[in-house]
Parts: structure tokens; sequence; C-alpha cells
């Protein structure tokens, strides 16, 4: 589980060793927040990095966005380029120890970095930090568990995971995923009771 660890992303960030960074918000969260149309909502992405998804809601007029990160170096860069977005959005720490009540959680990078004996835990930390009817939304990797990060995993570990909390649970193939990932991405879908 070192990879967990401040130190071990940290030192990625510090050596440029970030393949999965896009350099821009991912096209199926993209669209999907393309039509959402409450700007207020609290909207948390943990596991951040850079930041691209935040960036574009706050450019798109979302003003209740937060982001979460283990690792100062991406903070500190989105920090530098969104510079009127809300300091008191910004949190540095472990996803797993924060606390707040969101009502829309956007997955984007961190389940597929986390150590797979978390994976649970990562589904009752979502749970835990959701409101009633809130929804976790975004991409996981459809490719085989192997050794990582990024780990993959398939459809019915994630419904697993999932499905004791959330009501509705959507895990479909991306049609619309950058193409070094077409075919290996799901979009997720889930409710809370």
């Amino acid at each position: 589980m070192g990879h967990l660890s401040e130190e071990f992303w940290s030192e990625r960030y510090k050596t440029n060793q970030t393949g999965w960074d896009l350099g821009k918000v991912s096209t199926p969260i993209k669209e999907y927040v393309d039509q959402l149309t409450n700007k207020e909502l609290k909207i948390l992405i943990p596991g951040c990095g850079m930041g691209y998804e935040a960036e574009y809601l706050h450019e798109h007029g979302f003003t209740n966005v937060h982001i979460i990160d283990l690792s100062i170096e991406p903070l500190n860069a989105f920090k530098e380029r969104v510079k009127d977005f809300p300091i008191e959005h910004i949190h540095k720490g472990d996803f797993f120890a924060h606390e707040g009540k969101y009502d829309l959680i956007i997955e984007q990078t961190m389940f597929c970095a986390i150590d797979p004996a978390l994976r649970s835990n990562y589904a009752e930390a979502v749970n835990e930090l959701l409101k009633p009817k809130g929804k976790l939304v975004g991409v996981l990797f459809d490719f085989p568990l192997e050794s990582g990060p990024p780990y993959g995993g398939s459809k019915e570990e994630y419904l697993a995971y999932f499905h004791p909390y959330f009501e509705e649970v959507s895990i479909e193939r991306c049609y619309n995923s950058i193409p070094p990932r077409a075919e290996r991405e799901f979009f997720i879908k889930l409710c809370k009771a």
C-alpha cells in the first residue's frame, strides 16, 4: 500500500511520471457535466490530481466544487492555473478521512489508483459522503486487475462493491472514451438510496 502515500504521489508529480494525466477534462465526464443544469450542486472530486474536471466545472458556472488530493504538487499547479477557484474548496488530505456531504462525487482516476484491497472502503466512504439521493458518477477501467496503479477490474467486481450502498446502479461501456482508452472504460452512474 506504499502507493497510497503522499510521498509516492508527490514523487510521481515531481518526476513527471503522470501518464494518467490527460491534460484536459475526460470526454465522458465533460459530456455528463454538459447536461447538468443545477450549478449549485455540491460536488467532490477525490484524488483530483491536476483538477481538469474541477476547472471545467468552475469555468461553466458551478459554484460549489471541492477537490481533494494527498499530494500538494497537483493542488499547487491547480491553484496557479485556476486563480479564482475558492481556496476553501481545495483540500489536501486523505479522501478516506474527509468529512462533508455532497450531492455528486466525480470519479476520474482515484479508484484505479488505490490498493484494490481498499475498494470496499472506497464504496463505503463514498456512501458516507453523499447526501440521500446523491450520485457517484465517473469512469472505471475495464481491463484485468493486474499490477498497477492503474488497477483495472470487471463490471461484476464493481457491482459487488457498490450494490450494498446504491439503489440505482448503472455501469456501461463508455462510447466516448479518448482513443487510447477506447473499449477499456466503463461509465458509472450510481444513485444512493
